[in-house]
């Protein structure tokens, strides 16, 4: 009897030293692997606590047969991208167009970090002169709009430096919208998402948009009484279009920002 309980302690004993040299020297040291693969593998202990085959491959963390130190010593890398590039150009026609821009993958995520982001955004887009030179505006017809922020990068100069006309505001009292608008969850195109029917907007009739010849905008139905009902379509996507009517004319447009937008 004596002997069995010698021969026992001298086993823990044995599994113990076995145990702590597997801990010094580490299951997954240089052994990181991607993906899955059944060769990433080593005789260690797992983070269960059960010695045996233990993996030291990416979707170890799924299957949940991780060698002990594979956070130690596979961290996760999250997926790493450059600056946007340069927004490309319109498409010169005079119509609404998307313009792009995009970005590069400088470091693939590893061991289970943060997927690439998309790397391609898009906005709306519309040119106010052709490959002619010929402007693109109108007075009357449907009136495209976009968000007040797309107006914040306009110049504020001609091209001989001299100051533009500042321009002016419309309101108009929204009438309807088509579904398309609601369910806009593009980044470039949320705006849509506040067009709300019943609800008062400012259009401001800034320059390019504003033809200092003619002093309007497309679609500003500067000639129209207040009860005619005007079309509108928001530049981005073109399902998202409605109907308003005009309320007044003002120097400068006072709606809160998800209620102000701007004439291209």
């Amino acid at each position: 009897m004596m002997g069995s309980s010698v021969k026992l302690a001298c086993w823990l004993l044995v599994v113990a030293s076995l145990g702590q040299n597997h801990l010094v020297t580490g299951g997954c040291s240089g052994k990181c692997c991607r993906g899955r693969d059944l060769s990433c593998s080593t005789i260690d202990w797992r983070m269960n606590r059960v010695y045996g085959t233990c993996y030291c491959d990416e979707s170890c963390v799924k299957t949940k047969d991780c060698c002990f130190d594979y956070f130690t010593e596979c961290p996760a890398q999250d997926c790493a991208v450059s600056s946007w590039s340069f927004w490309s150009g319109c498409t010169k026609t005079c119509e609404s167009s998307v313009r792009v821009r995009v970005r590069q993958i400088e470091r693939q995520p590893s061991n289970s970090g943060e997927p690439c982001p998309s790397l391609e955004e898009k906005a709306g887009c519309r040119e106010y002169r052709d490959y002619q030179g010929s402007h693109c505006g109108r007075n009357s017809g449907t009136a495209l709009i976009s968000s007040l922020e797309f107006g914040k990068g306009r110049p504020k100069h001609d091209s001989y430096g001299n100051p533009l006309d500042p321009g002016f505001c419309i309101e108009f009292k929204l009438e309807s919208r088509t579904p398309s608008c609601t369910v806009e969850n593009r980044p470039h195109t949320l705006w849509m998402r506040y067009i709300t029917e019943g609800f008062k907007v400012c259009v401001a009739c800034e320059p390019p948009a504003l033809r200092n010849n003619s002093g309007s905008c497309q679609g500003d139905g500067q000639e129209s009484n207040k009860e005619a009902v005007l079309h509108w379509q928001a530049v981005g996507n073109p399902r998202c279009s409605g109907t308003w009517k005009k309320v007044q004319k003002t120097q400068q447009c006072t709606c809160p920002p998800q209620h102000s937008f701007v004439f291209i």
